[in-house]
């Protein structure tokens, strides 16, 4: 086999380029090769132009069903195997499937290259001969579970599937979701699933894309060596269909036991996603409907008539949604929040669009694509887009190109021929009890009688296809190269008179800044007067308000100009502020960092308003079994009457009692410098950025210190189950486990800890997830973790699983910590452990992000960076004697909570058949009661 080079791509001075290498091998194999060498890390993408759009009326959920099943091993790689190669080699990886193509992908040090290779082309030529009709029915359980947790159990979480029925045709492959529906996959057999895969997933409609630290002539060896000899599929055609057409407006509605407040959603079909309009409808969702100078925002959410509003423009190969989503207040029917919304349609149309809006909306995509670029994976995965919708990989900078001529011209046009006077599928999401407050009534049912008109794939005439006998043997896993050099990033530091502490470090490779504060009390500076829990994160939420010099829409206006980000968040022991800038924008965007932190003005009517929203989303979390799940253990870590206990957003009874000078008094006294830590990173030397930092070195420090921090709650004595009734749930919230007292280190015990729960919960292929997920097909996911900070922490369990497995997942939970408990680690898993958490160094530190999360850490905890190396030393040392004292010590079986928030009617009689002492907990208002 050979390969031809199609084309060469080189960066220009005068456009944004992605440098790559294209060829295409002779079974139709399209190959990218992009070379960094910035960092010691390959990315490899795997692209098969096939998704949900591929399927076929009744037999629906293929494509991500072959997503689960292509991680369930090959002819030459056993099952379970592909997860824990890759994991050992300190990767990561993953698999994502959406209407239109399916991606596999791993990120690993740049030694392990040919085995990720090797791995790839395994499932590609060498997958149908390993397919069970075992493994067929558990990876079905598995995906009825990710159905079940992401759609039927999360609060307006089938919205999407309503709204593809009611806007697409009947047969259509867009009016079903990517997850498929049930009863397909019910009713297919493996045999169905083989056929689709020898129609779809040949070479000769993959895109292999390969990035980073790599030897371009090399990797072409491995490529040839590897995907060479896989035979090509069947031909593929691109499919075009005609966009959907709604005549007239369909109203559809359905009821959420999970929710609060009633939602309304208006779906107009537009345009594919390279279509030339396709930019403009982005444009006119931003202005209309995105941002607190939006016209959505400041007529709705400003005048406290919804808690929130929105606008989004959907643009896939097929075809195109615009989609406006509201969530009211308590008060409005949906049907009068229609007419305000066509309202809102109509000021807008009156107001026209400004030039500068259409300015502010280009600055800010372009600063995203841009930051898009900071992680090989992220170039690699622009690449394999372009190169799978358009046939040619090189259309970053011409795409931004295109944006950037964009008119306030184009804008109304689109405005004009896809939603003035244009009919859309208006859904209402209903909450239990609430039935009569839908839009209108539902006028649209799917005639399901008619004959589909859409295209069916022959299938009779796809034949197994076998590769030739390759010239090695394909039994034998490529070794590892030479580790590659990993260097932390190299760091400078200095300190203000006030207290702050700066640190940062240097990154040229994209013209990109990041800065993060971090004030030190959050929500524990309330530890004495709970009657103020959540103060820390309201004084932050009011942050993000107004200034004394602008409005909140003005100074987001003066951001979107820049691209820039200013963001204020709070949390149980900190509050965080975050900003990103160009590099060319920096000056500015530190002067508006200047006037935000510094000069905020509180506002009874900001108040009010976020006040309200508050209150409202924490009574809505009161539906959610994760939020109640994760309330209920909380509360027994650390007791009902302790800050800890609490959430960081507070109570309902707490928050009811803030007023606005509760908010004055804790930005005065609590945001200080003293307390506060600088993390700089990017495209900017310490030399240029301290001029622009001399209002943080002007600061004013105040009387703040972090409080003492005593924690009384009784942990358990015997293992109890606590179990909170979510009638009728499809799933249950599972958590176990127990407070610890590890405090934060990073060469003691706790790290250790962290080392010891790699097998049994904190790797994908771990006792636990294995067990649950891939053995029984019972979840979507389950782990366990060590947490910890200044005063204390945690382990715990998480899992949601399918309610007829409560009681099964709870006894192979406590099974797995009980053999954990008694019999430890075993020679293998050691070693996976050390080869993994050994080799991964590679991958921490590449994005600004994670270089800001390293940084953060050293200066939170006064680290010196050599803490890394340190690290290494104690992981190489470790012994599985060391592993099972720690084990003994930490995974104590009998001294657990257990939280169950399901079904009461069918999962309680089951869960009293284990023995465990069982305590009903009701959640009611603001706190749960025993």
């Amino acid at each position: 086999m050979a390969q031809k080079l199609v084309e060469s791509v080189k960066s220009t001075d005068n456009e944004l380029t992605i440098p790559y290498q294209k060829y295409v091998l002779d079974n139709g194999l399209t190959v990218i090769l992009h070379e960094d060498n910035s960092d010691p890390i390959v990315h490899v993408d795997v692209t098969y132009h096939v998704g949900s759009a591929r399927e076929e009326l009744n037999k629906s959920g293929f494509a991500h069903f072959f997503e689960h099943m292509m991680f369930q091993g090959s002819e030459h790689v056993a099952d379970e195997q592909h997860f824990k190669m890759v994991t050992e080699s300190g990767g990561t990886l993953n698999g994502t499937t959406n209407r239109d193509r399916t991606n596999y992908f791993e990120t690993v040090p740049s030694n392990q290259l040919e085995k990720m290779l090797w791995l790839e082309a395994d499932r590609m030529g060498y997958f149908l001969d390993a397919v069970t009709q075992e493994k067929f029915e558990i990876q079905r359980a598995t995906v009825k579970n990710e159905k079940g947790q992401n759609y039927d159990n999360r609060p307006y979480g089938q919205w999407s599937e309503i709204n593809a029925k009611a806007l697409y045709p009947y047969g259509h492959p867009y009016s079903w979701l990517t997850i498929g529906i049930l009863e397909d996959l019910d009713r297919v057999d493996v045999n169905d699933l083989k056929k689709f895969f020898l129609r779809w997933y040949g070479p000769n409609n993959a895109t292999l894309t390969i990035g980073g630290d790599i030897d371009v002539q090399q990797t072409l060896a491995w490529v040839n060596k590897y995907f060479g000899k896989i035979p090509a599929g069947p031909a593929v055609e691109n499919m075009t269909l005609e966009a959907p057409v709604v005549d007239k407006d369909r109203y559809v509605s359905y009821v959420d036991s999970n929710i609060r407040f009633p939602a309304l959603l208006l779906t107009y079909p537009t345009v594919p996603q390279f279509h030339p309009d396709a930019p403009a409808l982005e444009c006119l969702a931003d202005i209309i409907g995105q941002g607190q100078d939006s016209y959505f925002y400041k007529k709705f959410v400003l005048t406290r008539k919804a808690l929130q509003a929105s606008i989004f423009s959907n643009n896939s190969e097929l075809a195109g949604e615009f989609t406006m989503f509201v969530l009211p207040f308590p008060g409005t029917t949906l049907g009068q929040f229609e007419e305000e919304m066509r309202t809102a349609l109509k000021e807008f149309e009156e107001a026209g669009v400004k030039q500068e809006d259409v300015e502010k909306f280009v600055a800010s995509y372009e600063a995203g694509a841009i930051r898009g670029l900071q992680s090989v994976s992220g170039k690699v995965s622009k690449l394999a887009y372009y190169q799978t919708f358009q046939g040619n990989p090189n259309l970053f900078g011409k795409r931004l190109e295109q944006y950037r001529k964009l008119t306030k011209e184009d804008v109304l046009r689109v405005y004009n021929k896809y939603i003035k006077g244009k009919a859309a599928v208006i859904q209402s999401v209903l909450p239990k009890g609430m039935e009569q407050m839908a839009a209108k009534a539902d006028n649209y049912t799917v005639d399901t009688t008619q004959e589909n008109p859409f295209p069916t794939t022959d299938y009779s005439k796809v034949e197994s296809r076998k590769a030739p006998k390759d010239d090695f043997d394909r039994n034998t896993v490529p070794a590892s190269g030479k580790n590659p050099a990993v260097e932390v990033p190299q760091l400078w530091e200095m300190a203000f008179d006030n207290g702050i502490e700066v640190i940062g470090t240097e990154s040229e490779e994209i013209p990109l800044v990041t800065l993060r504060l971090t004030i030190q009390g959050g929500n524990l500076m309330q530890v004495d007067d709970l009657k103020k829990a959540g103060l820390a994160s309201m004084t932050a939420s009011m942050m993000n308000e107004g200034t004394e010099n602008y409005t909140a829409a003005e100074f987001e206006n003066e951001l979107e100009k820049l691209g820039s980000s200013i963001s204020i968040g709070s949390g149980e022991s900190s509050t965080y502020v975050v900003m990103t800038s160009l590099e060319k924008n920096l000056a500015r965007t530190l002067e508006l960092l200047e006037e935000r932190l510094m000069r905020p003005k509180f506002t009874e009517e900001d108040f009010n308003r976020i006040k309200q929203q508050t209150l409202e989303s924490i009574k809505a979390s009161k539906k959610q079994p994760v939020a109640i799940a994760n309330e209920v253990y909380g509360q027994l870590l650390y007791g009902e009457d302790h800050i800890m206990g609490l959430s960081s957003s507070g109570t309902v009874e707490s928050v009811s009692t803030l007023t606005l000078k509760d908010v004055e008094d804790y930005y005065s006294n609590n945001y200080a410098p003293q307390l506060a830590q600088l993390v700089v990173v990017g495209s900017v030397s310490k030399e240029e950025i301290t001029p622009g930092l001399s209002f943080l070195k002007a600061w004013k420090p105040t009387a703040a210190k972090m409080p003492a921090i005593k924690l009384t709650a009784p942990q358990p004595s015997k293992t109890k189950i606590y179990f909170v009734d979510k009638p009728k749930a499809p799933q249950s919230e599972i958590r176990v486990g127990y407070r610890t007292d590890l405090t934060y280190d990073v060469e003691g015990e706790y790290y250790k800890v962290n080392l010891v729960n790699y097998p049994i919960g904190g790797a994908f292929n771990s006792r636990i997830n294995l067990n649950l997920r891939e053995d029984k097909g019972w979840t979507y996911g389950a782990r366990s973790y060590f947490s910890s900070g200044e005063f204390t922490g945690e382990f715990t369990v998480s899992t949601g699983v399918k309610a007829a497995a409560t009681d099964s997942a709870v006894v192979e939970i406590m099974s797995e910590l009980e053999g954990y408990y008694k019999e430890g680690i075993t020679a293998e898993e050691l070693t996976f452990m050390k080869n993994s958490i050994g080799q991964r160094d590679a991958l921490k530190y590449e994005t600004l992000g994670q270089k800001a999360q390293f940084l953060t850490k050293i200066v939170r905890y006064d680290l010196s960076p050599k803490f890394v190396k340190k690290q290494a030393k104690m992981l190489k040392k470790l012994k599985t004697e060391e592993v099972n004292a720690l084990a003994k010590k930490y995974y104590d079986y009998n001294k657990m909570f257990i939280v169950v928030v399901g079904d009461k009617e069918t999962q309680l009689p089951k869960l009293e058949k284990l023995g465990y002492e069982i305590e009903e907990v009701k959640v009611e208002g603001e706190v749960s009661t025993k």
